[in-house]
């Protein structure tokens, strides 16, 4: 519910579309650089360590963290005015769920430690092609001159440790530290964030029920979801 509620705020508040990556003219010379230096700053296996080691410890963080979180923060999430919020007190999530699954914090870590490691596996063979692609936005982000600097600088020790670790650092205990303190502020701004999400689409016509469709709109509908016309019915969320 909680993780619906942000991404749902977030769809809404990001409605424009990024812009299209341009093409990069051909230059072999210039891309054999560019290859070198995204070559070392995601090397071999760097995607698999991370999921394996620091995204586990960084959702660990995350989710005591929001099991400290006050149960009336939560809940205005879920349209309970300020006064009604207020009413629950002080009680954490973590207390609730200690009562609905004792076990949720073990069932958290070994759910999380099940996806990192399959993350893990399907990044390995998704690396090529985001070197690729990280490739190409290098081409179009720097010179051939800067992409040269670069390789000359990765090319040194301390240039080589940054370029092998940046990923990792980015995602490191400081930073998962950083982002674990601001959720109760994230919390306290998502009320308002998803206000101005409905505020946005205000002017809009409603989302349409089956009831609203008609007989060719279901039939297509139906087609398009592999089903029977007489089968279709409105989402119960």
């Amino acid at each position: 519910m909680l993780l619906a509620g942000i991404g749902s705020a977030h769809a809404q508040g990001n409605a424009r579309a990024a812009p299209p990556a341009q093409a990069v003219p051909a230059d072999p010379a210039r891309s054999a650089v560019a290859e070198r230096v995204v070559a070392k700053l995601v090397p071999p296996g760097i995607y698999k360590k991370i999921f394996d080691t620091v995204f586990t410890e960084m959702m660990d963080q995350m989710f005591g963290q929001i099991g400290q979180m006050p149960i009336g923060q939560i809940a205005k999430l879920g349209g309970l005015s300020e006064t009604q919020a207020k009413g629950l007190g002080d009680t954490k999530l973590g207390e609730i769920m200690e009562i609905y699954d004792p076990a949720w914090r073990e069932r958290q870590k070994r759910m999380m430690q099940a996806f990192a490691g399959g993350m893990g596996d399907i990044m390995v063979k998704m690396e090529p092609a985001m070197r690729a692609a990280l490739t190409r936005a290098y081409m179009r982000e720097f010179s051939t001159e800067e992409l040269a600097d670069l390789d000359r600088y990765f090319a040194t020790p301390a240039g080589a440790h940054y370029a092998a670790q940046s990923l990792v650092i980015s995602m490191g205990p400081e930073m998962t530290k950083a982002a674990t303190d601001m959720m109760p502020e994230m919390m306290s701004a998502m009320p308002v964030l998803m206000q101005r999400a409905e505020e946005a689409t205000a002017d809009l016509p409603p989302q349409r029920k089956m009831d609203d469709l008609s007989p060719a709109e279901r039939k297509k509908l139906a087609e398009l979801l592999g089903v029977d016309p007489e089968k279709l019915e409105d989402d119960a969320t």
